[in-house]
């Protein structure tokens, strides 16, 4: 048995240190905090607002990012889209497409959920 529990704890301190964020959709993320949650750099948030993917919910000019503030929702959008590029190895314009679709297939969803309880 000892053996075993030697293997375990060579195993676990082999594997790499995690951290989880949490994000409350009542609270809006910075660009720093948007590209920290997602692992990327700014620049790629940037390229996605302004390629319209998506939207800061505060957006006082667009050439003053350090200002904008984003949703969770646009979190997910950002997941959603790296996943996009690197899973499936789609350009940006093929990722805004996917999404607008997404978006489609969920309001289409929600509409369906609506008329079966109605």
């Amino acid at each position: 048995m000892s053996d075993e529990n030697e293997y375990q704890k060579e195993a676990s301190s082999l594997q790499p240190e995690q951290t989880v964020t949490i994000i409350d959709e009542q609270n809006a993320l910075t660009l720093t905090e948007i590209s920290h949650a997602c692992s990327v750099q700014t620049g790629y948030i940037i390229e996605l607002v302004d390629e319209g993917l998506i939207t800061p919910e505060i957006a006082t000019e667009e050439h003053e990012p350090h200002r904008w503030r984003f949703s969770g929702a646009q979190m997910r959008r950002v997941r959603t889209a790296l996943r996009l590029q690197s899973d499936l190895g789609i350009n940006l314009a093929g990722v805004a497409l996917a999404l607008q679709l997404l978006d489609e297939i969920e309001t289409l969803q929600m509409r369906l959920n609506v008329l079966n309880n109605w």
